[in-house]
């Protein structure tokens, strides 16, 4: 690091992370041995593909609630008609439905790419 006085927070930084990757330090540089992957690592990457995967459609149905929630209230202070909420709706959902089949693509790639030898 440029900075040596940050080193050992570097370095506890990388211990602490959920990477299971361990830096050696000398005092000038830190060293990351990168192992290569066995089934077991390839395996517990998978897990954390499809998690961050998961924790991506939640996100995506955290916002579809928000703007179900939104229209409801402006059809019910009559801002919007029902067909015109019906329509915002559906779009809604369509939206969401397109947005969590992306997400569900990206992560079957992404396992072909990690479970390849």
């Amino acid at each position: 690091p440029y900075d040596k006085s940050v080193s050992a927070d570097i370095e506890r930084a990388l211990m602490e992370s959920d990477l299971g990757l361990t830096p050696t330090s000398d005092g000038n540089v830190i060293r990351i041995n990168i192992p290569p992957l066995t089934e077991d690592r390839r395996k517990e990457l998978l897990k954390q593909c499809k998690g961050i995967g998961e924790e991506g459609k939640v996100a995506i149905r955290n916002v579809r609630r928000d703007g179900i929630d939104g229209i409801k209230k402006l059809e019910k202070a009559s801002t919007i008609s029902k067909d015109q909420a019906k329509d915002g709706l559906d779009a809604l959902q369509k939206l969401t439905d397109s947005n969590i089949k992306e997400i569900d693509g990206i992560v079957a790639n992404k396992e072909k790419e990690v479970m390849k030898v």
